[in-house]
This record gives C-alpha cells, sequence and structure tokens, in this order.
C-alpha cells in the first residue's frame, strides 16, 4: 500500500464530523500494509481526536487541506501507559521512519481551548492538548507543512533520535500561553531549517524534562536559517532541564518583536556545555507583566 486516501475509509471531511475512526483505521492500515503515505485530500477540513501513527507512515495533507484537532478535551484522553500520560491530538511511540508533509495545514485548534481573554494573554481551560507528542521514535521528518493554532506545546518530541524539521511554519496566537513552537525533550540528532515560529511562548527550546523513565539529555542539535517570533522567549537552552544539554549549534536566525531574544536557563541539576550562537539579528520588545520575559535580546541565568 504505497498510498491510501482517508476518504476511501469513510472520512467525510466537512470540518463537523469526527472523522477519527476513519483516519487511523487508514493509518493502521498503511502500516500493516508495509508502510506508505496517507494522504489528506485538498478542499476538505477533517476534524479528528487523538491519532497514532506507527512505523513507515506518513502524514500527507495536501494543499488546500486541513487536519483540525477536535474542540472536545475528551477525544484526546487516554490511560497511562510506559511513556507520559498526556492529551495529544498525534502521538507515536516507538515508531521508525514517520513523516508528515504535504503543504497544508494541520491545526491544533487552540481557539477552543480559551476560557477568558484578559487582554495580553488569554487563561486556558485545564485539560488542552499537545499537537505532537512523540515519544522515542527514530528518523522523524517534519516538511513543508504549516501547524497553526497549538493549544499547548506544538510539537513536543521525547526522547527521539534522528529529526529533520525542514520548510516548515507555524503560526500561533501569540496571545496564548504555553503554546511553544517545538521542544526536544532528551532529543539526540537533531536538524531544525528553513521555517518560521510564531508563538505565545517559545519558538524552540531544548529540555530533560523530569522523567521516571528516559537519563538522556539533549545532544548534537542544529537550528539554522530560521526566522522566529514569540511572546515568551525565541531561542531557549534549559528551564526544565534534569540531564545534560551539550553540542548544540543555533545559526543564522533572525528573531523580530520577541520578549526574549536568546536564552540559556539553568534552574535545575543539569550541565549546559558547547552550545553555540552565531549570525543573530535580534529585534526584541516587552510586551506585557503577565509574560515571561522584560525585552533582553541574550539571556543567560544559573539560580536554584
Amino acid at each position: 500500500m504505497a498510498s491510501v486516501s482517508v476518504l476511501d475509509f469513510g472520512a467525510r471531511g466537512d470540518a463537523a464530523t469526527n472523522d477519527t475512526a476513519a483516519i487511523q483505521q487508514a493509518l493502521d492500515a498503511c502500516h500493516d500494509s508495509g508502510g506508505g503515505r496517507v494522504l489528506f485530500p485538498a478542499g476538505k477540513t477533517y476534524l479528528a481526536g487523538r491519532l497514532v501513527l506507527r512505523s513507515n507512515v506518513e502524514i500527507h495533507v495536501e494543499r488546500g487541506a486541513t487536519l483540525r484537532a477536535s474542540p472536545d478535551p475528551a477525544h484526546f484522553v487516554f490511560a497511562p501507559t510506559c511513556w507520559p500520560p498526556a492529551s495529544a491530538f498525534l502521538t507515536a511511540h516507538k515508531a521508525t521512519n514517520i513523516a508528515f508533509s504535504g503543504g497544508g495545514t494541520i491545526d491544533g485548534n487552540g481557539r477552543a481551548y480559551i476560557d477568558q481573554d484578559l487582554g495580553p494573554i488569554y487563561v486556558m481551560k485545564e485539560q488542552r492538548p499537545f499537537t505532537f507528542f512523540l515519544v522515542s521514535c527514530a528518523n522523524v521528518s517534519f516538511h513543508d507543512i504549516t501547524i497553526r493554532d497549538g493549544a499547548h506545546w506544538t510539537i513536543r518530541l521525547t526522547d527521539c533520535t534522528d529529526v529533520v524539521i525542514n520548510a516548515i511554519r507555524i503560526l500561533n496566537d501569540l496571545k496564548l500561553p504555553n503554546n511553544d513552537g517545538i521542544d526536544l525533550d532528551r532529543c539526540r540528532n537533531v536538524r531544525i531549517a528553513n521555517s518560521h515560529i510564531e508563538c505565545g511562548d517559545d519558538c524552540i527550546v531544548l529540555k530533560a524534562v523530569k522523567s521516571p523513565e528516559f537519563t538522556a539529555g539533549c545532544e548534537n542539535i542544529v537550528v539554522t536559517g530560521c526566522t522566529l517570533m514569540s511572546t515568551s522567549i525565541a531561542l531557549c537552552v534549559g528551564c526544565e532541564a534534569k540531564a545534560v544539554m551539550r553540542d548544540v549549534i543555533f545559526d543564522s536566525c533572525v528573531i523580530r518583536s520577541s520578549h526574549r531574544g536568546l536564552a540559556i536557563h539553568l534552574s535545575e541539576e543539569c550541565d549546559v556545555e558547547n552550545v553555540l550562537f552565531s549570525n543573530m539579528i535580534v529585534e526584541t520588545r516587552v510586551f506585557h507583566e503577565r509574560w515571561w520575559g522584560r525585552g533582553e535580546p541574550i539571556y543567560v541565568v544559573a539560580l536554584p
């Protein structure tokens, strides 16, 4: 099965019907037949809850098509397993050779999870899904895709290795807190390039979140040729860091209208070493005291 359409499995794509079951059947059939591409044809909006990818599957959202997260938080809740329990839209666990592509849009539907608008910042409902949450995956690719309106962290990768993110757009609401663009949590051998990211929270951040299961840190990371805007930090190393952050290159990026530009935030028991920032243009501003930052172009902190 080199290619299959979700329409062949009963997806409606009318922006109202919950297409979760039909899309999951297409993803599973593609994997079971040896892998390939699952197509979301143009001209439709596919509404779904949690979707699980397995190895050798590519989600291909065509130009003019949208894959949108459900506005109902109950569609994302699942029982704890060996990987961190969380609400998430597109997920994978120990999958190899998976990809997201197509020129279309993946919509996290963050506006459905706004509780109050306080002017400079939203108050969010208690439960809201990550747009992507991939755990212990290898050979992962994101390319030529627009991801918009994340309700929480947009692309969360935990314990993943050999990741390529190239020529994507992340367009999040600048008033929505915690809608980070790309969170690399204990990941290795990651390349992020040629992308544009706008987020209320960190655009690209390296972490090693507390975990009883994982021990690795973030290593061998290259970020280059990106344009960034954040109501928090554009490029950040640390903050939630329980393991080493090392061998990281940030090069040739342009940061505009951000609350902080470049940041190393050592606040937990880890080491940060061999981090290089080069060829950067950084423009910052102060948004509001409810947001993190005070317009610092370069922010380096080490504190208990």
